[in-house]
């Protein structure tokens, strides 16, 4: 029982990295050079912040419920809780791209009013919005693919919403593998790049969906704002 239900417990350095990413998230957005953002500039990062720390709280009480149990009720009630969490984790990152995507707005608004700032500055915030766009978007992955953190390893029913190159694999080693956040953190950052899918392939119409949805992002901040920084750079 314990193994079967050992993915509660693995990829506990992801929840960090999460943490972590988000923490970058709330940093870029303070350092964004010109104003574009809705309300005063530090209210969304603010917001985030408050967010995460109960958040985080409540993955490791968690955490620490999933090593302690036993029983097959033992690990539905923590799946259960972590579900809780999950959907207040997806609040968290439906903030953080809605407040990207209003950036973009106002930088691309900006830009075509020609108001938009130095080239200098310009260029600056074109690669924080992208930056942001990246881990924004690894984050919905994360949380999205069979269920997200809260239900990996709870049930076999969970649709994955990926395949990895490891599941397709025949090798013993991998017979157990699972993505953690360096891969879906590699896959946002290869289709804000490629604007397609390298290894990964989408399944699910959900995830369809939001690789179009970043990868448009990814090209009108490249293509439209940092083109335009360095034509005027030049």
């Amino acid at each position: 029982m314990r193994q079967k239900h050992m993915a509660v417990r693995t990829h506990a350095l992801d929840f960090w990295m999460a943490r972590a990413a988000v923490l970058v998230v709330a940093g870029l957005q303070f350092l964004l050079v010109n104003d574009f953002s809705w309300g005063p500039r530090w209210l969304a990062p603010v917001i985030e912040l408050l967010l995460l720390a109960p958040l985080s709280m409540a993955t490791a009480w968690v955490q620490t419920r999933a090593r302690q149990a036993t029983t097959e009720e033992h690990f539905h009630l923590v799946g259960r809780s972590r579900r809780l969490i999950r959907r207040a984790a997806l609040g968290l990152t439906i903030l953080i791209t809605f407040m990207n995507f209003v950036a973009l707005y106002f930088l691309v608004r900006a830009l075509l009013g020609g108001h938009a700032g130095s080239a200098q500055t310009l260029l600056i915030d074109a690669v924080n919005i992208w930056v942001t766009n990246v881990i924004a978007f690894t984050l919905w992955y994360w949380s999205i693919d069979r269920g997200g953190p809260a239900s990996r390893g709870l049930t076999s029913k969970t649709y994955g919403d990926f395949q990895f190159p490891q599941m397709v694999i025949q090798d013993e080693r991998l017979k157990d593998w699972s993505p953690g956040f360096i891969d879906y953190l590699f896959l946002s950052f290869t289709n804000a790049t490629a604007f397609s899918p390298t290894d990964t392939m989408p399944l699910s119409p959900r995830a369809k969906l939001l690789m179009m949805a970043e990868a448009s992002l990814s090209l009108l901040t490249i293509a439209l704002v940092a083109a335009r920084a360095v034509n005027i750079l030049a």
